[in-house]
């Protein structure tokens, strides 16, 4: 288990004050996790850091209820400015985790319960104030007549009683949406919807069986998601694998795999980088940072996958070459602009290398930016008949792009000259 983060408040010897409004708040939290019937709470975050100075750049903690191998436990997780470090605690020990950090190291706190969300501020002298807020439930709609335009549901493509869904947090028990997981909700929703033509423009939907790998899944939201679709929305059969770097969170994904007893669905402990191709319909990896996105596309071509679905992320390798002499030099000294034209420059090059590869491309918004800045999506659909000229004419454009650009190297068009990607047969799935 990765150890949770130091916090070194700024006066770390003294406990914090017993203000009446920070007490009446970590009661309400005690109450609410230490509930006979379960967890009464979906979720807890931690902000407004108080300066410590130093190497110390924790900027939030976000803390869920959890049953991890049949026990209660608080999982936390401690995001700084480049990374998440997770840690589960059991419940006695989590509430006075959330003591010492509320007040030493956070100002404000925000605990959000079926009902209502209690925020609670605190001012630089430890003064508390505690709002309590209200949360109107959701207007059913089954049984209540036909919706009006203006209350019509939108389609989704999975339903929020999906056990998978409550195993992680983004519903409760009894089939409603979490409302701190709102946004998840309609990313993995577009994901499965974006995932699902995909699937049928590849023909795949015919198929015995289906290979998905998904590497970089993380908590795995859109690895269960695609499973449930393709397992219980289309009654396919299929193995999908999330392949995730971080240990702990491969342990909590299989913890919940095993739980709910889904078949065909795993969690890997693994990096892209390393991985070994092996025969794959479907390759997906999402936020991958920088060159991984590369890795992860060519172990697709490897692979033989006639899906490859990248959202990329952190675009550092083109942004350094920019900066030699051209004539848009003085466009790419602003940091914003040649950040923004790594990005479009380092997706282009890659959506025309895979249709060197025999792929057709798109390159479009998955998500609206005020749900996450990582809203690029590049979606590429393997040919069903070689074309040759069209192959010949996406590599004279790489070509040209790079010698305007002043691009030296690209790391997903130097992994294809180390050694061209061989496709793998088709996997086969058991009887």
């Amino acid at each position: 288990m990765i150890p949770a983060p130091s916090v070194t408040p700024a006066h770390a010897d003294t406990a914090p004050a017993a203000d009446p409004a920070r007490t009446r708040f970590l009661q309400c939290l005690a109450e609410a996790a230490q509930a006979p019937a379960g967890p009464a709470w979906q979720r807890l975050l931690l902000a407004k850091p108080v300066p410590q100075g130093g190497a110390n750049d924790l900027q939030r903690v976000l803390v869920r209820p959890l049953l991890l191998r049949g026990q209660a436990c608080l999982s936390f997780v401690y995001s700084h400015a480049t990374k998440d470090v997770t840690k589960n605690l059991p419940v006695a020990e989590g509430l006075a985790e959330v003591a010492a950090l509320l007040g030493p190291a956070f100002r404000n706190a925000h605990l959000h319960t079926a009902t209502e969300e209690l925020q609670l501020v605190l001012s630089r002298k430890g003064r508390g104030h505690l709002t309590r807020l209200a949360l109107a439930p959701a207007a059913p709609l089954a049984g209540g007549g036909a919706p009006t335009a203006h209350d019509r549901a939108k389609q989704r493509w999975l339903s929020l009683d999906r056990p998978f869904l409550a195993a992680l947090g983004v519903a409760t028990p009894q089939g409603t949406l979490v409302p701190a997981m709102a946004r998840k909700w309609k990313q993995i929703n577009k994901f499965v919807e974006i995932f699902a033509h995909a699937i049928e423009a590849a023909g795949l939907a015919a198929q015995p069986g289906i290979e998905v790998v998904d590497f970089g899944a993380g908590r795995a939201y859109l690895t269960f998601a695609v499973h449930d679709w393709l397992t219980h929305g289309r009654g396919l059969p299929a193995r999908v694998t999330g392949v995730e770097l971080r240990p702990d969170l491969v342990a909590e994904g299989n913890a919940s795999i095993s739980r709910l007893g889904l078949q065909g669905l795993r969690l890997q402990q693994g990096d892209v980088r390393d991985w070994q191709a092996e025969p794959m319909d479907v390759m997906i990896a999402l936020h991958a940072c920088d060159t991984a996105t590369d890795h992860a596309i060519h172990l697709g071509l490897q692979a033989g996958a006639k899906v490859i679905l990248c959202s990329p992320c952190c675009h550092k390798q083109l942004r350094p070459q920019l900066l030699a002499p051209h004539p848009l030099k003085s466009v790419f000294q602003h940091g914003i602009h040649a950040e923004q034209q790594a990005e479009m420059l380092t997706d282009s090059l890659r959506a025309l290398l895979l249709e060197s590869q025999g792929y057709d491309t798109q390159v479009f918004e998955f998500v609206a930016l005020e749900h996450t800045r990582k809203n690029k999506m590049i979606l590429a659909i393997k040919r069903p008949v070689p074309q040759p000229a069209a192959a010949a004419a996406a590599l004279a454009q790489v070509e040209e792009i790079k010698r305007f650009f002043g691009v030296r190297e690209q790391a997903l068009q130097t992994l294809l000259s180390l050694g061209q990607a061989t496709p793998q047969p088709p996997p086969t799935m058991p009887a």
